[in-house]
């Protein structure tokens, strides 16, 4: 549990997210990678080129940290949540919680990142699909109707002539392996419970 919680340290320092842009006009793609205290471009100049192909179909620049009240806000949740789950942690090594309260913490924990991609999933909404109707380029669907720039939530797509992957990064991958480690916990004082039971 203790374990489990401090993995979530790892959204500090590594990417939670990481959107890749590649098309024939460029070889090396731009990217994107999505802290949970602002957006960075892979290599130095990649959110100023992104920006500036964007511009042309009268997308929104990729926001600062302090233009999204996000970022802010997440470093406090996670920061909160690893204390919370060390502080249960300890708690259940010396017996005084039930290991109940492990899986209350996955619970939150699942919870609050669900609510997290939901809100991420409307910014992309938002970043896609409002445009600028003086655009200096409009393209549209085949029924006429304007095209969405939408990047997925997670996966492949096809926009323009480019492809789009949105994948986890490291710091999202450590996340999930601390949320699987509490499972763990809780699975493990579960089975230990139930064997003194039967005793």
């Amino acid at each position: 549990m203790i374990i489990g919680s401090l993995l979530l340290l790892g959204l500090f320092k590594y990417p939670l997210w990481n959107i890749m842009l590649g098309a024939p006009q460029y070889p090396d793609p731009l990217g994107m990678n999505i802290y949970i205290d602002g957006i960075k471009g892979v290599q130095e100049f990649d959110l100023q080129n992104i920006d500036g192909l964007n511009h042309y179909i009268g997308m929104k620049t990729i926001p600062k940290p302090e233009e999204m009240w996000e970022f802010s806000v997440f470093p406090k949740v996670i920061l909160g949540m690893v204390i919370l789950g060390v502080v249960l942690g300890i708690l259940g090594f010396f017996k005084k919680v039930s290991y109940h309260y492990f899986l209350g913490w996955l619970i939150l924990m699942t919870v609050l990142g669900i609510m997290g991609m939901y809100d991420f999933n409307n910014w992309l909404m938002d970043y896609g699909n409002n445009l600028d109707p003086n655009a200096i380029i409009k393209v549209t669907n085949p029924d006429g109707s304007p095209m969405s720039y939408k990047p997925p939530l997670i996966g492949h797509k096809k926009l323009l002539n480019f492809d789009v992957n949105s994948l986890p990064h490291v710091g999202g991958y450590l996340m999930f392996a601390g949320m699987f480690l509490t499972l763990v916990a809780y699975w493990v004082g579960r089975k230990e419970s139930l064997k003194k039971t039967t005793q």
